[in-house]
């Protein structure tokens, strides 16, 4: 696991577009190989993650590929791709692949950054005119959340309309949706056994307006932000 070292929300790194609303939420910024991440909140995040909570991972690796040959291309290099679309299948080295339709793959680093899949697809792949797999810049197009805790699906029921009930919506499955009115990916990937968890992805442009409407959403639960630390810890 990569250490946190002591950074500046405005350090000259890859920067989430939340910092300046983390920066007045107490935010304690660190540099976490070369990204600036929000660290911890404060010295409850990890019981606010089993109750509620609401981490950025933006600025974590993440790619995307797509096209008619993407599958295959990606078993190539070892992925393990889910057999259906909509459901997620995570790595040996606890990287996420999803399935979003039969030619289209996003891949989610592990949030420890033992693994590096989501970078070395990219180094990896390159255009070829009689194979049809895209590269797709998911790192600067979509916003990364994690949401988790017990009150997570009620919080979640609030702004969504999809039912991610334990028994309707099983871990690794995926809703393409509306979240807050805004379009989104919503993957099921529990922290633990004991603590329900999804990432969010949505546009990032976007991203402000989602943060803001999921702390609304959040406050009846007592749930607030969180650092990555938190995450890692539990």
């Amino acid at each position: 696991m990569s250490e946190f070292i002591t950074a500046t929300a405005d350090s000259v790194l890859r920067r989430s577009q939340l910092y300046h609303l983390q920066q007045s939420e107490g935010a304690q910024f660190a540099k976490y190989q070369d990204a600036v991440v929000v660290k911890q909140f404060s010295s409850n995040d990890s019981q606010q993650v089993k109750s509620l909570g609401v981490a950025d991972l933006s600025t974590l690796p993440r790619s995307g590929f797509k096209g008619k040959h993407t599958p295959q291309w990606l078993e190539q290099q070892g992925v393990t791709i889910p057999e259906q679309p909509n459901c997620a299948t995570k790595q040996n080295d606890g990287a996420l692949v999803a399935r979003l339709s039969e030619q289209e793959h996003l891949i989610l680093s592990d949030l420890a950054m033992a693994g590096s899949l989501a970078q070395i697809l990219e180094q990896s792949w390159s255009i070829e005119p009689d194979y049809m797999c895209y590269s797709l810049p998911r790192r600067d197009s979509h916003a990364w959340l994690y949401l988790s805790g017990e009150h997570v699906r009620a919080m979640l029921a609030k702004v969504c309309g999809i039912d991610l009930s334990a028994v309707e919506f099983a871990n690794g499955q995926i809703a393409q949706t509306s979240i807050a009115r805004i379009n989104g990916i919503l993957i099921r990937d529990d922290l633990n056994d004991d603590t329900a968890g999804f990432h969010l992805l949505c546009d990032s442009s976007s991203v402000i307006f989602v943060w803001q409407s999921l702390l609304d959403a959040m406050a009846e639960f007592d749930g607030k932000p969180v650092g990555l630390a938190a995450l890692l810890e539990n």
